[in-house]
């Protein structure tokens, strides 16, 4: 392994995610940009190498065995492992998505992308996060995913997301699993709320930018070795599940 930390995200040739990768990459960080498209993939990356970030291309679609496997192949061989993944990649599903007209087959896209995607990618990059001094993950969810939240009268999280919600919901319990059957690791393991930012995932009606959404990212993937694992977080703190 070498002594400059590795990290992968997901989704990282655009907003949140690309970020993420310029945040991390700020601290001389050798970044993954992962990402399916590859041209927005190879742009991302020229953009990061020209602010002067040490980033390298992950070719990776997130519902796809083979490609993360390949994902996992090329970083073990060509980096010699792996020390932060943030899984950043999710989409939304479109509108509307109220549960009693919602598709389907909208749910069960949405569900492959932003929970089996994370589970297929983190448990392929697992073998290599397991040899990391320290390793971290960061699963990107959203305030929509708190149950605690969505059945509180006076708080609106927007409009009603079926199918989004739901997956965060899901992905925070996935999370909390990952936490217990990892215990006696060294991984530590949190779940961020990036806010509402303003990514083509709600064609930019967010009122934060994408910097601020990285941030809470960037923070829990440079935790110390004794910082929290199993929480669910955003800039102000802890979000309640």
């Amino acid at each position: 392994m070498s002594e400059q930390t590795i990290a992968l995200v997901t989704g990282a040739n655009k907003g949140i995610g690309y970020e993420i990768a310029a945040g991390l990459g700020t601290l001389g960080w050798r970044i993954g940009v992962g990402a399916r498209d590859r041209q927005r993939r190879e742009t991302a990356v020229e953009k990061l190498r020209a602010a002067g970030v040490d980033a390298f291309g992950v070719p990776l679609d997130v519902n796809d065995d083979a490609s993360v496997a390949a994902a996992a192949e090329l970083i073990a061989d060509e980096e010699g492992g792996l020390d932060v993944l943030v899984n950043n990649a999710a989409i939304t599903g479109g509108m509307p998505q109220t549960p009693t007209t919602i598709d389907l087959a909208t749910i069960r896209t949405v569900v492959e992308t932003n929970v089996i995607g994370v589970i297929r990618v983190t448990n392929a990059m697992l073998p290599m996060l397991r040899r990391s001094p320290s390793p971290r993950i960061v699963n990107m969810s959203s305030s929509v995913g708190s149950l605690a939240l969505q059945t509180t009268p006076d708080i609106d999280l927007g409009p009603i997301l079926t199918a989004y919600s739901a997956s965060k919901t899901f992905l925070n319990a996935v999370t909390a699993q990952y936490v217990k059957e990892l215990r006696e690791t060294d991984i530590l393991i949190n779940a961020a709320c990036p806010g509402y930012t303003a990514t083509d995932l709600n064609a930019f009606q967010g009122h934060r930018t994408p910097q601020q959404g990285a941030a809470i990212a960037i923070h829990l993937a440079t935790l110390p070795d004794n910082g929290p694992t199993g929480g669910f977080f955003n800039d102000a703190g802890t979000v309640p599940w």
